[in-house]
């Protein structure tokens, strides 16, 4: 195939299919998924923590109400960078001090300069197990915002229809899930929308974890590349890759955009002329 194609369209056409289909570039496209399945898994863990985390903020009981508001705050405080590099570290290191307090003996442990004190308690991870660290940790980072989100779009249901439900001798609980969740969505989805797009681009982390995602792949082929039997094949391409996933993280953009619109539409019908 190769060779009719370069006698048919070319010397260059031949070395850039070459060079385009070789075992790297074929990483790099796998290497995609990385990025898409952090951003799917980050985002359900955030819908998660962040409905969690409203929930608290809005508690009727005061040592829950206050742990909400020290994750929506203190969490949003914290620089992105710094928390995806700590919970994934503290996590591995806590569960490979549990490990090691059935695996070592208690002389070993007192007694060790390295981590884990020994080698039993040594935890290999791979890549799925760093990708759902990761995962979780963008969860956690970006729950805390969607929280605050969720909290400000409870608040903006009409309160005839809390004091109607609870008329009608509904719960506090039932009246929370029931009535103010289901009703919120359409007041949420704009700020969740950019939520969305904050942790979509924080998946260009996931390197950071030894993860080898699109951008480690991109640094590594657009670094000036030499191969011995052909010395310099190209110099430094490395902007081009970054173009690359330039585009791609655009054409994300664009498809989000699409979604959240074809999802305010379905969570309209039926309450937007009350709620304008």
């Amino acid at each position: 195939m190769l060779e009719w194609l370069t006698a048919a369209l070319g010397d260059d056409v031949g070395f850039w299919v070459e060079y385009l289909t070789n075992g790297k570039h074929l990483a790099f496209y796998a290497s995609f998924r990385f990025t898409i399945l952090a951003g799917i898994l980050g985002a359900a863990f955030g819908l998660v923590f962040g409905l969690g985390g409203a929930t608290l903020r809005r508690s009727g009981f005061a040592p829950l109400r206050w742990l909400g508001m020290g994750y929506i705050n203190v969490v949003r405080g914290v620089p992105d960078v710094l928390f995806f590099l700590f919970f994934p570290l503290a996590f591995e290191q806590a569960v490979e001090w549990i490990i090691a307090l059935n695996a070592c003996s208690a002389e070993v442990r007192e007694a060790a300069t390295r981590w884990p004190p020994c080698a039993e308690a040594n935890w290999f991870l791979g890549t799925t197990e760093y990708l759902l660290l990761a995962s979780v940790s963008l969860g956690l980072v970006y729950g805390a915002f969607a929280a605050n989100v969720i909290n400000g779009a409870m608040n903006a249901v009409p309160r005839g229809q809390l004091e109607a439900a609870r008329a009608y001798g509904m719960s506090r609980f039932q009246v929370l899930w029931g009535i103010q969740i289901r009703q919120m969505w359409v007041y949420a989805l704009p700020g969740l929308s950019n939520v969305w797009m904050l942790l979509f681009k924080a998946t260009s982390l996931l390197s950071l974890l030894q993860i080898a995602d699109i951008v480690l792949w991109a640094d590594r082929l657009g670094a000036p590349n030499f191969i011995a039997r052909v010395g310099l094949v190209h110099g430094d391409w490395r902007w081009r890759y970054y173009l690359v996933l330039f585009i791609f993280y655009i054409l994300v953009t664009w498809l989000s955009e699409k979604f959240f619109k074809m999802l305010m539409r379905r969570a309209g019908r039926g309450i937007l002329a009350e709620a304008g």
